[in-house]
């Protein structure tokens, strides 16, 4: 009795390499193909229907980010693991993947050999990360838990509308988002994110994240334990 294949969803806009990807899949005699999309929203719809094993996907994809349609598929249930491409181990991106709650990710420079491993371990409930994009994680953390620590409670520094802002920013959410969905301007919002990182007296969007986990100003919706915006 032959095992059954695992079914693979593969979401990328270049339809040259898309259809490279469903040929080295199908060829391995291991993966089915069961739909291609070449956006974010064809990827949420078609998940919904087809039901795939795991989800091949760009973190970027038109119309709907990879990672705002992993963001979406797992805050509606949908069971599928969800394997993200990306071009390097950036760390605002690395961080805004798993707060999207993705199974793994993987450089798209890698082999079939790891590809296959990847979807393997995915389809079989575990997670994966190249060893690029790991140590470069290890690398942040040990940065990080190095660094001198204030535990003094500092959440009552914050205003209300500051935590509001703080709290969209670990959503992965950009200034215009924010902006429109607290009817403020744009230069408002980047004042705003300005005194929120003074008053903790942190630099940049990943550290400002990081002190906010571990000092509970934000609310974390998944297990992943980690945020980042996407775009400024």
């Amino acid at each position: 009795m032959m095992n059954q294949k695992t079914t693979v969803l593969i979401g990328y806009r270049h339809l040259l390499l898309r259809q490279a990807l469903r040929t080295a899949l199908t060829m391995t005699g291991e993966f089915e193909v069961v739909h291609e999309a070449a956006d974010g929203k064809d990827v949420i719809e078609s998940a919904e229907r087809v039901q795939p094993d795991v989800i091949l996907m760009d973190t970027q994809m038109p119309i709907v980010s990879g990672i705002e349609a992993t963001a979406h598929l797992r805050r509606t249930g949908n069971r599928a693991r969800i394997l993200l491409m990306t071009l390097g181990a950036d760390d605002d991106l690395i961080l805004a993947i798993l707060r999207a709650g993705a199974a793994g990710s993987i450089l798209k420079d890698a082999n079939l050999t790891e590809l296959t491993r990847a979807l393997h371990t995915l389809a079989r409930g575990g997670t994966y990360l190249s060893p690029e994009i790991s140590e470069r994680m290890m690398q942040n953390y040990v940065r990080f838990a190095e660094r001198p620590r204030d535990d003094a409670p500092r959440r009552e520094l914050l205003s209300v509308r500051e935590r509001e802002i703080l709290q969209f920013v670990a959503e992965g959410k950009g200034n215009q988002a924010i902006a429109r969905d607290l009817t403020l301007s744009v230069k408002t919002v980047e004042a705003h994110k300005a005194h929120i990182a003074q008053k903790l007296g942190v630099r940049g969007r990943t550290e400002l994240i990081k002190y906010a986990i571990r000092k509970g100003l934000i609310e974390l919706e998944s297990e992943t334990a980690m945020a980042q915006p996407v775009a400024a």
